[in-house]
């Protein structure tokens, strides 16, 4: 049986096709730049090595029609026909308070979706255009839309209500809802995995640090609190965010510098964080080797970076009470120690400790790792997320009648017999590059 998931962005489209019966990756790809001239795709099947196109893509439309047409072609495809296909799982960023798992779409749904995508202008209306242009070209198929806000509606009104005028939150639908959900999800009954703990009884703090980058407190295998707020833009410095800031500061530069609302909504989401710092960059490698230049602005805004992440550290572990793991995830969390280090960095009085050279060896998408050192109370682990695989798993439970809200309802890799054979066959090539990582390989305790 075969499962495909995609996650329709402003922008871009990413794919991939899993075997459900082999547990297997058949297939992986991208469509970016959708609306612009010459967009681009690319597309990566097992024995058929990497394939790279480009063509004008004006719409989602057009975007997933090619991915259908890459997904059968004869020399790089890795389906024989659609037909093979049987279910479609779909990234959806905003669920509101509506849903608080996965659903098979159907009217309702996409109408509800409609409903709250004010909340997430820049994306939902991509990824419902994503649905609606994979229904179309697989109508006979069931749709499932997985919400990255579902996760976090455990949280408690306490954490997800802001001080603000009640009937905001009544009639405006004004609160904390938390992005990042489906990662959430997969680290967390990883982590679980790999303490021996029942999830449901596990307390983390779990840091997905990537351009856009957010933190979650999970308190009994649950979400309790979350960085992230009623949009992306609330909580840790990001690549072009701002995160964290005095709500003041909008009125008076917009008086100061005579800005639009639009204006500052993109000062806040585009040109802030990393970049406003630096003037220059966004991406953490380009941050860092500016540091080793001695750049004092890539210095401020990684100190900045980290700071912001201790500081959360910090406040999720009094808010859970007592902490099993801290977690690092996503692009930057999977792949530089330095961020890690620094984050972490006098954090010993909480049991925090953190190993250097165990750390600098971590640096992997394929691998699972402990950073922290054999006498530290907090684990500290490195786990690359699979929202991919969160996605499929959801598509395939619904399909069957099979699947209810993470609390009660347990992921194939929430086994420690779980193995993923695609990260399996190139972590070799990994350690062959960086042998000090086969010495902090995580592997899962005895319950």
């Amino acid at each position: 049986m075969v499962i495909l998931t995609l996650n329709c962005g402003s922008s871009s489209a990413k794919y991939q096709v899993y075997d459900w019966d082999k547990k297997d990756v058949l297939g992986v790809g991208l469509v970016e730049r959708i609306g612009q001239e010459g967009a681009n795709l690319e597309h990566k099947a097992p024995g058929k090595g990497e394939f790279e196109t480009t063509k004008d893509c004006p719409n989602h439309e057009s975007a997933v029609a090619w991915i259908m047409e890459t997904l059968v072609h004869p020399s790089h495809g890795c389906l024989t026909t659609m037909d093979d296909i049987k279910a479609v799982g779909h990234r959806v960023v905003h669920g509101g308070e509506t849903f608080t798992k996965s659903v098979i779409v159907d009217e309702k749904v996409l109408a509800d979706l409609e409903a709250v995508s004010h909340l997430a202008p820049l994306h939902n209306p991509a990824n419902l255009t994503g649905i609606r242009a994979a229904q179309a070209v697989l109508p006979n198929v069931p749709h499932c839309a997985v919400m990255d806000t579902a996760w976090h509606q455990t949280m408690p009104a306490t954490s997800y209500m802001y001080a603000l005028p009640y009937d905001w939150y009544q009639n405006e639908n004004v609160r904390r809802y938390g992005f990042h959900g489906t990662s959430y999800i997969y680290t967390a009954k990883r982590a679980s995995v790999l303490l021996g703990k029942d999830p449901m009884k596990t307390n983390l703090v779990i840091a997905h640090i990537g351009n856009g980058a957010s933190m979650c407190a999970v308190k009994d295998g649950k979400g309790y609190d979350t960085s992230m707020g009623m949009t992306p833009l609330e909580g840790l410095v990001m690549g072009t965010r701002s995160g964290d800031m005095d709500p003041a500061i909008v009125s008076y530069m917009m008086k100061s510098r005579n800005m639009s609302p639009a204006e500052m909504d993109s000062t806040l989401n585009k040109k802030s964080g990393i970049l406003g710092i630096t003037e220059q960059f966004i991406d953490r490698r380009d941050v860092f080797a500016g540091v080793e230049k001695g750049d004092e602005r890539c210095q401020l805004a990684m100190d900045m970076e980290a700071y912001r992440i201790r500081k959360y550290v910090g406040a999720y572990y009094a808010a859970v009470g007592r902490l099993d793991a801290i977690v690092f995830t996503a692009g930057v969390g999977e792949m530089n120690p330095l961020y890690r280090l620094k984050s972490l960095e006098g954090l010993e009085a909480l049991g925090i400790k953190i190993d250097p050279e165990r750390n600098a060896a971590s640096r992997s998408r394929n691998a699972e790792t402990r950073i922290s050192t054999d006498d530290s109370p907090v684990a500290v682990y490195v786990i690359p997320t699979d929202e991919e695989l969160v996605m499929t798993e959801d598509a395939y439970a619904l399909m069957n009648g099979s699947y209810d809200v993470h609390t009660s309802f347990e992921y194939s890799f929430q086994s420690a017999d779980y193995s993923n054979k695609a990260r399996d066959a190139a972590l070799p090539g990994d350690i062959a590059k960086n042998p000090a990582l086969e010495g902090v390989l995580a592997r899962p305790a005895k319950a």
